[in-house]
């Protein structure tokens, strides 16, 4: 799983992109798709895979991401959006001062084994699922800086289940920075490889 190619690095950005285009999403509007939501928190329970794709469920799962970051990399109308950008560059960051906390990485690795009892019992995007992972998210990542300051409606961000779907997706975002770092990705590939990376995308998009 841990293959240090361009596809596999792609394929988790995107994963990574899913996530915080959610975050944006439910920010602004309250809601999202509830299958991008499932794939994202289901690949925080996915420690062990076959494959990368199989963090997500396979590939067709990624089409949000995939598009979110055919955008971020330049492939799209509208141009990068700053606001996904920064979320994510964020997210890379706290991922590598997680990576140098090893009480913390057994911290979140026990709040997600508990949490992942309740979406055995109640199911993967139950509410009380989000609420355990959620408060992973804010007993551990929220601890580093700098933080994701999450911009949008204060109507939304203020509701409760709102604010625990959005730090369950950040804690998701997370995850995918991590399994990037693992497959090979730094920052400077990003900025050194974009136009291959835009290529690969567009190839992995032709597949779905």
């Amino acid at each position: 799983m841990t293959i240090k190619t361009l596809t596999h690095q792609t394929v988790a950005l995107a994963g990574l992109a899913q996530s915080v285009y959610l975050v944006q999403r439910l920010a602004r509007h309250g809601t999202a798709p509830g299958d991008d939501l499932e794939t994202c928190v289901s690949s925080i329970f996915k420690i062990n895979s076959d494959s990368v794709a199989d963090v997500y469920g396979g590939l067709d799962r990624l089409k949000t991401g995939f598009q979110a970051l055919k955008q971020q990399l330049g492939g799209g109308r509208d141009g990068i959006d700053g606001e996904l950008a920064r979320y994510a560059a964020t997210v890379v960051v706290l991922e590598i001062k997680l990576n140098e906390k090893r009480r913390m990485q057994q911290a979140i690795r026990d709040g997600v084994e508990r949490a992942s009892a309740k979406a055995a019992h109640f199911g993967m995007v139950h509410d009380n699922v989000f609420a355990a992972l959620a408060e992973v998210y804010q007993q551990n990542i929220s601890e580093l800086r700098p933080r994701v300051m999450v911009q949008g409606e204060p109507s939304y961000l203020n509701n409760p289940d709102v604010a625990n779907r959005i730090r369950t997706l950040l804690l998701s975002a997370v995850r995918s920075a991590v399994l990037w770092r693992q497959c090979g990705g730094r920052r400077w590939k990003i900025l050194l490889y974009r136009r291959r990376m835009l290529d690969e995308v567009w190839r992995l998009m032709r597949t779905l």
